[in-house]
């Protein structure tokens, strides 16, 4: 979504480095979205959390539904990916490939709740 600028998410992900640039201005709303990086892989960004999707290889030729905007869609539409939330604890979602459109359809509240539904993250590693 582009309606974030880099001085939000300056000040979300690198708060000491938005603090230095920026002083101490509190955000005037929350950064949330879901964003492709590198790979096919999405992050998931609320607040100062930060989750990884990592999409899985297809098998079948089932549609999908879509867990986000919850529309049906063909497998070259849609992909299934991969959250680690904790310690040998992992998520699977169904999540459209256009994830700009699928965050229009599904609305704020829309991506509040996926984000309600993943975090927090626990650690990954056993104690």
């Amino acid at each position: 979504m582009s309606d974030h600028s880099e001085r939000d998410l300056l000040r979300e992900l690198f708060p000491d480095t938005a603090r230095e640039l920026f002083g101490e201005a509190h955000p005037s709303r929350e950064t949330l979205g879901l964003y492709p990086v590198a790979d096919g892989r999405l992050a998931l960004i609320s607040g100062p959390q930060l989750a990884e999707f990592t999409p899985i290889e297809p098998k079948g030729r089932n549609v999908l539904h879509c867990d986000l905007c919850h529309y049906t869609r063909s497998r070259s539409e849609a992909a299934v990916y991969r959250v680690v939330v904790g310690a040998r604890r992992s998520r699977y979602l169904t999540l459209c490939l256009n994830t700009e459109g699928c965050q229009q359809r599904a609305g704020k509240d829309g991506v509040r709740g996926l984000a309600e539904r993943i975090f927090p993250i626990e650690s990954p590693y056993v104690e």
